[in-house]
């Protein structure tokens, strides 16, 4: 497979590792939208949250958990967690991601 997600979970394209254990890795984006953007995904592939959320509710959990706990050690009081699901909610890289976003303030609706 040739997943660059599945890739930066193996260690074979460096990334800005944030947290990384058996389950899952989270990373700097590289291309942020906010001064915190760090991306969640699941060692493992999926093509999407819904699908992590459908196979496996314990990792979906795990990886919600992670993004709050990560907030925290950065020390962020307030944080957006987005999910997109499908090229037409604006996903772009088809493995399971969560974009943990901070540091600034978000409107609403978010686009």
């Amino acid at each position: 497979m040739d997943c660059l997600f599945c890739k930066i979970a193996a260690g074979e394209i460096p990334a800005a590792i944030v947290k990384k254990n058996d389950s899952y890795t989270a990373f700097n984006d590289i291309t942020p939208q906010a001064p915190t953007h760090v991306l969640i995904i699941p060692n493992q592939h999926f093509s999407n949250m819904a699908e992590v959320a459908k196979a496996d509710r314990e990792l979906a959990g795990e990886i919600f958990k992670a993004a709050g706990e990560i907030a925290s050690e950065i020390g962020l009081d307030s944080y957006r967690m987005n999910v997109n699901t499908g090229a037409g909610a604006g996903q772009s890289v088809f493995h399971a991601h969560l974009h943990l976003l901070g540091g600034r303030t978000f409107a609403w609706p978010p686009g």
